[in-house]
C-alpha cells in the first residue's frame, strides 16, 4: 500500500525564503512530507527540471460581480476559476459588493450561492463596503469579521461607490475594535468629475481621456489623504492598484515612517501604458481601467516598488467585460471614456506575466515571485500557512513550472469570458504546466480535470496585517490620557 496519494519526485521546490531540491509527499490533500527518496505514492509526477512553486493566490479579482453602474462581469465563478488555475493560481479571493442599500449579510448570501455550485479551485471573499449605515458598522460587519470576511474595499471614487472621509473614519475605526484590513481604492473624486465634465463638454469623448480624466496627482491625493486618516485611527491599509509615481513615492514615506501602510500593483502598471489607451476607434477601451496606466517612468517606478518592498502584493484586479455592449461599450459606437466598463482581464496572465518580464530578466528573484504572487497574499489576508507555502501540514496547491517554455499570448487560448486580451502578441518565457489544489491535480497537460464545484470557500483568520501598531497620533493619545475613547 503506498505511503501518500501523491509524490512529486526530482523538481526544485521554491518558497517564499528557501529553493531546495527536494520530493513532496501528499497525503489526504495536505502536504505530509518533503525530503528525498520519500516513499511510494499511489500516483507519482516527475518534476525533473521543472520549478514546484506553491500555487498563487490572488487577492484582487472581480468574478460575477455587478458594477455600480449595473454592468454583469464577462466571467461567472467556473470561467473565472478555471482561468486562474490553467495561470497556476489556487486561491481567489474576489469581492462580495454591497451597493447602496443592500444588506451586507444578503451580499454575502448570495455570492456564496454563485460561487458554491462553479468554482473549481478554492476562494475566500472581501466585503465592498459602499453603504456604511449603523446597522452595517456596529451590527453586520462586526459579525462577517467574525464569521471569516476579514477584510474589505472602500472607494474614494465612483458616484455610487464613493465613501467621504468622515465616512472613511468610522469604517477605519470599525477595522481597528474588529481586527481586519481595509483595503482603498484612492483617486479624489472631484478632480476626476471636474476633469471628466469639462472634457466632455468640449467633445473628447474618446477612451484616451478616460486617462487624461484620471489624472495622476488626482490619485497621489487620495492616496496621501487615506494614509492620513488611517494614521488618524492608528489602523493599517493597504492601497490597491497603485499606478502612479506619485502615489508610490506617498506610500514609500508613510512606510519609512514606521506605518503599517501596505501597496498593492498590478500586471497593467507594468505592462501597458497611457498609449495603449489612444487607438483608433475605440480600440483604446480595451486598455482602459482605474487608476489608468501611465508612462514607461510609471512602470519603473514601479518595478522598482516591487523589488524593494514597497509593493507586498501583485494582483490582477481581473475586471473582466467584453468588448461590446454587454461590457465594454453600453452605447456602442456612441460610448464616451466616461460611460464604458472599467477595468482590465488579468486573471490567467498574471504569473506568466510577471515570471517572464520579472524573473527571467532578472528584475525580481524566484522567491520574491512567490511571496509577491502567494505568500504575502495568504499572510495579509489571514490564510497563512495554509496556503501560500509548501510547508508540512501546508494545503497542497503547487504549480509546475516549466521556466524555459515559451508562449506567444492569445486571446484564444485563454479560459476566460472576455473574448479578448490587452497583451494579446506578448512573448513570454516560463509557464505553469501541471496546477495541483488540496492534491487533486486540476490542470495537466492543457486539460482541465477539476469538476465543477470542487472548490472550497476559506474563511480567513483575523490577519495579523491588520493590527494597530499601538502609536496614536498626538491628539488621540491625550485624549486618551483625559478619559476619552473613540474606538
Amino acid at each position: 500500500m503506498a505511503d501518500f496519494d501523491l509524490v512529486i519526485r526530482n523538481g526544485t521546490v521554491i518558497t517564499a525564503a528557501d529553493t531546495m531540491a527536494c520530493d513532496i509527499g501528499i497525503k489526504d490533500s495536505v502536504i505530509a512530507a518533503l525530503g528525498r527518496n520519500l516513499a511510494r505514492g499511489t500516483r507519482e509526477i516527475d518534476a525533473a527540471h521543472l520549478l514546484v512553486m506553491p500555487g498563487g493566490v490572488d487577492s484582487h479579482c472581480h468574478i460575477e460581480q455587478r458594477s455600480s453602474s449595473g454592468v454583469m462581469c464577462a466571467d461567472d465563478f467556473y470561467s473565472g476559476t478555471v482561468s486562474a488555475a490553467f495561470g497556476g493560481t489556487t486561491t481567489i479571493i474576489p469581492f462580495a459588493a454591497q451597493h447602496k442599500g443592500q444588506s451586507l449579510r444578503r451580499v454575502v448570501t448570495e455570492y456564496h450561492q454563485a460561487a458554491g455550485p462553479k468554482a473549481v479551485i478554492d476562494y475566500a471573499f472581501h466585503l465592498i463596503v459602499s453603504d456604511p449605515t449603523e446597522t452595517v458598522l456596529g451590527q453586520e460587519l462586526p459579525a462577517l469579521i467574525r464569521d471569516g470576511y476579514t477584510s474589505f474595499k472602500v472607494y474614494m471614487t465612483y458616484d455610487l461607490l464613493k465613501l467621504d472621509d468622515g465616512q472613511m473614519l468610522d469604517v477605519l475605526a470599525t477595522a481597528r475594535r474588529e481586527g481586519a484590513l481595509v483595503m482603498v481604492h484612492a483617486e479624489n473624486h472631484e478632480v476626476i468629475k471636474w476633469l471628466s465634465k469639462r472634457l466632455l463638454e468640449g467633445g473628447h469623448g474618446a477612451p484616451i481621456f478616460h486617462t487624461v480624466s484620471h489624472a495622476r496627482l488626482a490619485e497621489a491625493e487620495a492616496t496621501h489623504r487615506a494614509i492620513t486618516l488611517a494614521e488618524l485611527i492608528d489602523v493599517p491599509m493597504l492601497v490597491v492598484h497603485v499606478s502612479g509615481i506619485e502615489a508610490i513615492d506617498q506610500i514609500r514615506s508613510a512606510q519609512t515612517r514606521g506605518l503599517r501602510i501596505y501597496g498593492e500593483t498590478c500586471p497593467q502598471y507594468l505592462f501597458l501604458t497611457a498609449d495603449d489607451a489612444d487607438r483608433p476607434g475605440l480600440d483604446g477601451a480595451m486598455y482602459c481601467c482605474s487608476p489608468p496606466p501611465r508612462d514607461a517612468a510609471a512602470q519603473e517606478a514601479v518595478w522598482r516598488g516591487l523589488a524593494n518592498g514597497t509593493f507586498q502584493v501583485f494582483s490582477s484586479d481581473h475586471a473582466p467585460y467584453r468588448f461590446d455592449e454587454t461590457g465594454k461599450l453600453p452605447k456602442g459606437a456612441k460610448t464616451t471614456f466616461k460611460e464604458m466598463a472599467n477595468g482590465v482581464p488579468g486573471l490567467e496572465l498574471r504569473l506568466p506575466l510577471l515570471y517572464s518580464e520579472g524573473v527571467r530578466k532578472g528584475r525580481l528573484d524566484h522567491n520574491q515571485f512567490v511571496a509577491l504572487t502567494a505568500t504575502n497574499h495568504a499572510k495579509m489576508y489571514g490564510l497563512y500557512p495554509r496556503k501560500g507555502t509548501i510547508a508540512i501540514g501546508s494545503d497542497a496547491d503547487l504549480a509546475l513550472w516549466d521556466p524555459d517554455k515559451t508562449v506567444t499570448v492569445d486571446s484564444a487560448d485563454l479560459h476566460d469570458n472576455v473574448g479578448y486580451s490587452p497583451y494579446q502578441g506578448r512573448h513570454l518565457t516560463g509557464w505553469p504546466v501541471t496546477v495541483i489544489s488540496r492534491g487533486r491535480v486540476v490542470v495537466e497537460h492543457g486539460t482541465l480535470t477539476a469538476a465543477r464545484g470542487s472548490g472550497e470557500f476559506l474563511p480567513c483568520a483575523q490577519p495579523k496585517a491588520a493590527e494597530p501598531l499601538g502609536r496614536p497620533v498626538p491628539e488621540i493619545a491625550l485624549m486618551s490620557r483625559l478619559g476619552a475613547t473613540l474606538f
